[in-house]
């Protein structure tokens, strides 16, 4: 849905807004003229105050139950309508117009909460500027020029000012700022961001200037995106809401059905008429199941506006319903539970060749785009400057490369590029037994040495054990979800069993659910496998994760602000890399589920305590009104605490 059609919807709704306050106003206005009337002995001004209040408060409901019945509908409405008519037939118009009154309020109040998810959806569509200022040309005939951000195409370059919204998503070319990213993926920290990096949509610029090369269309982008999430969320019923719509259809027959046999019933039982028609308006009251059927969507809907506001989007309400009962997570292992960035982490040297190593290693690795090398490189430049640059560097597939640095050659490489310098693992056992310590955990190694000169052998300078990054979060959240009932997390990875097992080790995983060297159609079988003894979620961010996250109960992707093909795919979305939005998600979905326990448990023995005691006698219908209309508006009122959203016990 774009703009314009949100924006032309939200304005009929507000527009729908202000006639329900207006009605219901109007009801109460008469409502209360009509009893002030009567007290005063003014019967005809009386009647006429009650004719204002049941044409206000009964007219809209009369119009609704009219066309409902011309679909071939029998609506709650309808029950409200018949019941207000039976109260002035058997002379207490006061009590039909108190009904009205109560029924239309009610009615007014739900269509404000209702509104909620849907001004957030609104509330997304703003965070995007109308226009962005677009970079044409290039170098001195450069120009820079304000177009409206629908028109700029990918490819094209924005420059965006310190403090301003970003109006595409796009990676940046030139300058760094700290981003606010919290609108889409709910972190609470503005995020660093240089050139290379990618960025959203809606987010905020902090104190430096960008130039932005734009990588997708503004109907493509990431805030583009959530907003026809949410939008499919809404429009999307979970089983719970489906079978409150069923129930309440049904039961409105069974009601108007009852209703006729109690009232004949009584009748025979030989109940005065305006007694037997009495008690049947209050039982068309009490028994009308408003409480039933606005309790599941009062708890849903408030649930995945709240998921939203923090970065977790569901694509309807029957995955927030299905994350629920999930007591199995299968993770993807490679930018799920890591990073996907390789990293050092164990670096051995001599002192008094460590700046050596880190000034060579640096100056080496620059010449190559290897992930290893970048983690070399990254690792020495936080470490100090870099003064050396290395000339004549040759890569050597297989074992690694070499190149001269300050006039001297040195080689950097793995097993094969040691025996290809003459070093025997054999005579050297503090070096051997690091490189099978390192290998065992999962470590890719490189070793740095200096090449055999005038007649020296070749000289170690030192190694470095590099490795994926496991997310800095991961453990904590995997705690969480243990502690949220989770009965089993296991990992299904495409990389190799040591790397797979060193990564579940660190975040005290069980070896025996922990699965390596997995094609996609491997990963599907384990998810099948799983799901034959649980509920199984599968969280993955990738391609190769597509098939696992279809095939999962409910399908979760992972960072899916940059990974289309898992956003397409899964039931659920986290939009940011931060792991605790799982949990978080998870007690969300848990919570809703409780509430709509609670709220069909509620709304189903107040109404049958109020059946039975209409039965009995002992129930006026004024009391009947409120303990209906009353009931409905607690559950509403239960359902919107989620909005709230939950805190870890």
């Amino acid at each position: 849905m774009d703009a314009r059609a949100l924006e032309a919807e939200l304005a009929e709704e507000r527009q729908a807004l202000r006639w329900s306050i207006t009605w219901t106003a109007l009801t109460l206005a008469g409502l209360v003229g009509g009893i002030a009337a009567g007290i005063a002995g003014l019967e005809t001004l009386a009647a006429a105050a009650y004719v204002v209040a049941y044409l206000a408060g009964g007219g809209p409901a009369g119009i609704e139950a009219g066309r409902a019945l011309r679909r071939g509908r029998l609506e709650i409405d309808l029950l409200m309508v018949l019941a207000a008519l039976a109260a002035a037939a058997v002379g207490e118009p006061r009590d039909g117009a108190i009904l009205l009154f109560l029924f239309s309020l009610a009615g007014t109040l739900e269509e404000r909460a209702m509104g909620t998810t849907r001004r957030a959806v609104a509330s997304l569509m703003q965070l995007r500027p109308d226009t962005a200022r677009v970079i044409e040309g290039e170098g001195a005939t450069a120009r820079e020029v304000e177009r409206p951000a629908d028109e700029v195409a990918v490819g094209e370059r924005v420059r965006v000012r310190p403090g301003e919204r970003l109006p595409l998503d796009g990676e940046i070319v030139a300058g760094n700022s700290a981003i606010d990213q919290s609108p889409i993926t709910g972190e609470a920290v503005p995020v660093d961001k240089a050139e290379g990096d990618e960025v959203f949509a809606g987010t905020v610029n902090g104190h430096g200037t960008l130039i932005v090369h734009v990588t997708k269309a503004a109907t493509d982008s990431t805030l583009a995106r959530m907003v026809r999430l949410v939008t499919e969320a809404q429009a999307a019923k979970a089983p719970s809401e489906r079978f409150s719509d069923w129930f309440g259809q049904r039961y409105t027959v069974w009601v108007l059905i009852g209703t006729a046999v109690s009232l004949a019933a009584f009748l025979l039982a030989g109940v005065g008429m305006d007694t037997a028609f009495y008690r049947a308006a209050t039982l068309l009251v009490v028994a009308s199941p408003c409480a039933v059927v606005i309790s599941v969507p009062a708890a849903v809907l408030s649930a995945l506006a709240a998921s939203a506001r923090r970065g977790v989007l569901f694509k309807g309400g029957g995955a927030l319903e299905a994350l629920a009962e999930v007591d199995t997570f299968a993770f993807d292992k490679t930018g799920t539970l890591t990073r996907g960035v390789m990293t050092v982490h164990d670096v051995v040297t001599d002192e008094a060749e460590g700046d050596e190593l880190r000034r060579v290693a640096a100056a080496l690795e620059s010449a190559s785009e290897h992930p290893i090398a970048r983690a070399v490189v990254n690792w020495a430049r936080q470490e100090g400057p870099m003064p050396s640059v290395a000339d004549g560097v040759v890569a050597e597939p297989g074992r690694g490369l070499s190149g001269r640095v300050d006039g001297r050659r040195y080689w950097a490489g793995n097993r094969r590029q040691l025996a290809a310098q003459g070093i025997e693992l054999a005579a050297n056992g503090e070096l051997r037994e690091a490189l099978d310590e390192l290998e065992a955990r999962g470590h890719s190694v490189v070793v740095l040495g200096e090449a055999t000169r005038d007649g020296t052998p070749a000289r170690v300078l030192g190694w470095f054990g590099v490795a994926d990054e496991v997310r800095l979060h991961a453990a904590s959240a995997l705690a969480s979800l243990r502690a949220a009932g989770v009965r089993r997390i296991g990992v299904l990875s495409g990389d190799h069993a040591t790397v797979a097992r060193d990564v579940a080790h660190r975040l005290d995983l069980a070896p025996e659910d922990v699965y390596a060297d997995l094609l996609p159609e491997e990963k599907v079988e384990h998810v099948r496998h799983w799901s034959e003894t649980g509920v199984v979620a599968y969280v993955g961010d990738g391609v190769n994760d597509a098939a696992a996250i279809a095939t999962a109960q409910v399908g979760i992707a992972m960072g899916a602000a940059g990974s289309d093909v898992a956003l397409e795919t899964a039931d659920v979305a986290l939009l940011s890399e931060d792991l605790r939005r799982l949990p978080e998600a998870l007690r969300l979905a848990q919570a809703a589920k409780r509430v709509i326990r609670q709220n069909l448990a509620f709304a189903l023995g107040i109404m049958a305590v109020m059946v039975v005691a209409t039965f009995a006698g002992r129930l006026p219908l004024p009391l009947g009104v409120i303990g209906h209309e009353g009931g409905t508006l607690l559950v509403v009122a239960n359902g919107l605490r989620l909005l709230r959203g939950v805190r870890e016990e």
